[in-house]
Parts: structure tokens; C-alpha cells; sequence
């Protein structure tokens, strides 16, 4: 059965549709107004073989933090729907990804129960016209839409860029290995029988 999804969202503020193929092959097409986000969101679907298309327009006119947010809310919801009942997923993933300077790590369990801890020193900053502070922004959305509970740890950095790609690489990757499926698991993998 194919584990996709496809979730639109419009407010006042936003226009997002994504289009989410699990088992995919990296392939993705991204269409937002916020450069730097397209480029960390390429690294996700690459890194986690993800098929990804966003297509979002947003009122970033004011600032990119509506947008980044609701893209965060509909990729949540589109993970949730693509995993469905979760039945023969793994669950948790966990990588550590080295970016130049940089050591950042993402630990992932899609328990359905959702909760970022963001241990991640960002100067509140931009990184071109990007400010830093949405990284944190994008992943309690995730978090909140997902059900997923994720900790994002950066052991060391010195360059803002480095350090947000190798969060959002190691997210990709994490993402890859919590949402395969295990021949393994009967059910899902819980010792209560049911993830929530």
C-alpha cells in the first residue's frame, strides 16, 4: 500500500501543499518564497529518500515566519497521514551528521506523542536574509502536527550555515530511519499495542 500523502492549507497568512511519498527516491520540487528554507528542505528529501513537492506562497512581505511555520503544520500532517496507522514502523531514527566545522544530531520516535527539545545555540541571527530563530519555529510545528517527540542537539559550530544544514540532514536521515518499515514488527512498536 503506498504511504503518501497530500495536504493543502490556506489561511490569511499562507498558501502550502505538500506532497509526500515515503518510500520515494529523494526526488522533490520546492516552490516557496523563502530561498534558504528550499535549500534545507532539498536536504531532507534527498537524505531521506523522500519524494517531497512544497508549494507555498506566504505573506513574507511582512516576514518569513508564517511560512516557515505552516510548512512545518503541513509536512507534520503529511508525515502523520503517510504513516497512517503506523503498523511495521520502525519508529525511532537517530543520526548524527558531521557539516564541515559543525556536529549536529536529530533523534526522532514517532510516538504520537509530540515534544521538541531544541539543545541548539543559535544567535538570534539571519543566515542571508533568513533568520536563524525559524529553524526552531519550523521543528515545534513538525513536532506538534506529527505526533512526533524530537530532540535536536548540535555538539559544536562555528558557522550558522553549516550548522542549520547538518540539523536539517541529520533530520532527513532520522526521518528515513523511523519511518521504514521492519518485517519484524508485528503491529506497531509499542509494548501497550498502540502508539498515542
Amino acid at each position: 500500500m503506498a504511504r503518501t500523502a497530500k495536504i493543502d492549507r490556506e489561511t490569511k497568512e499562507t498558501n502550502i501543499s505538500i506532497e509526500l511519498d515515503l518510500d520515494g527516491s529523494g526526488q522533490h520540487h520546492l516552490e516557496t518564497p523563502v530561498s534558504f528554507f528550499n535549500h534545507m528542505l532539498s536536504a531532507v528529501a534527498r537524505h531521506g529518500f523522500f519524494d517531497l513537492t512544497v508549494k507555498a506562497t506566504g505573506d513574507t512581505e511582512i516576514d518569513d515566519h508564517h511560512t516557515v511555520e505552516d510548512i512545518g503544520i503541513v509536512l507534520g500532517e503529511a508525515f502523520k497521514q503517510a504513516l497512517g496507522d503506523k503498523a511495521g514502523v520502525r519508529r525511532f531514527g537517530r543520526e548524527t551528521m558531521p557539516m564541515h566545522e559543525a556536529l549536529a544530531s536529530v533523534v526522532i520516535d514517532f510516538s504520537g506523542r509530540p515534544l521538541l527539545v531544541f539543545n541548539v545555540d543559535l544567535p538570534k541571527a539571519k543566515v542571508g536574509s533568513f533568520d536563524t530563530e525559524l529553524v526552531e519555529e519550523f521543528f515545534v510545528a513538525f513536532c506538534n502536527h506529527s505526533g512526533a517527540n524530537i530532540h535536536v542537539n548540535l555538539a559544536y559550530g562555528d558557522n550558522l550555515h553549516h550548522i542549520i544544514e547538518g540539523i536539517f540532514k541529520a533530520f532527513g536521515r532520522a526521518l528515513d530511519q523511523a519511518t521504514s518499515i521492519d518485517p519484524r514488527i508485528q503491529g506497531v512498536m509499542s509494548t501497550k499495542g498502540k502508539l498515542e
